[in-house]
This record gives C-alpha cells, sequence and structure tokens, in this order.
C-alpha cells in the first residue's frame, strides 16, 4: 500500500525539524562546516528521507522498518545537539526548540511504529 508521504504529519513534523536544523546550524562556527554542522544536517534529513521512503513501500512491515531508522536518525540529532548544546553553539532558546521538537517527533514515530506493527 503506497501512501503520500506528504499526507503524514509526522513527515511534516520531520521537515520542521529539518528546517529548524539548517536554521541552527548556520549560526555554528565555520570550522564545524564539514564535521558537526554536515552530520546533523544529514540526520535531520535523513529522518525525513526514512519516513518518505517507507511510505512507498509495499507493507506495513516495510514501512514500519523505515520508521525504525528514521528513529535510529532522529537519536543521532539528540546526540548531536546535546553536543552542540555543551560547546556553546546554540543559543538557549534554539536548545529548548530542539529538544521539544525532537522530543514530539519521538512519540510521534513511536506511535506511527505501533500502528504499523499492529496492522
Amino acid at each position: 500500500m503506497v501512501r503520500d508521504f506528504r499526507q503524514l504529519r509526522v513527515w511534516r513534523a520531520a521537515m520542521c525539524l529539518t528546517n529548524d536544523v539548517y536554521a541552527a546550524t548556520s549560526g555554528f562556527p565555520a570550522h564545524e562546516r564539514f564535521s558537526l554542522t554536515q552530520q546533523l544536517r544529514r540526520a535531520a534529513v535523513s529522518v525525513a528521507a526514512n519516513i518518505a521512503e517507507g511510505a512507498g513501500r509495499q507493507s506495513d512491515r516495510e514501512f514500519a522498518r523505515f520508521v525504525s531508522i528514521a528513529s535510529g536518525s532522529l537519536s543521532e540529532v539528540d546526540c548531536l545537539f546535546e553536543l552542540s548544546r555543551n560547546l556553546n553553539y546554540l543559543d538557549d532558546e534554539s536548545g529548548r526548540r530542539m529538544t521539544s521538537l525532537i522530543a514530539s517527533l519521538r512519540k510521534q514515530l513511536y506511535a506511527l511504529r505501533r500502528t504499523l506493527a499492529d496492522n
């Protein structure tokens, strides 16, 4: 069953996170451009991309596998933002916003994975 990923609330939330990651990392030091900045951006893109790819798969089981991969990428984003906070690359407001977005998206991914597993 192919789904339109654009209609999925969880995909839209992942895209919001990705946009915020790009905005937040644009202020990182230049020496981080090819390391932390790039890794954070790739991990964030991976969350949304895996949701989209999974939605295009033929079964709920396949979709659930990609949702699981998206969850792993979200954990990577979370870890890298923790490092960014520790290095004082993020202001408090950006840090709080990212923490909130990540927590919300984690819950949505978990709920989607459970729904797919129940089908």
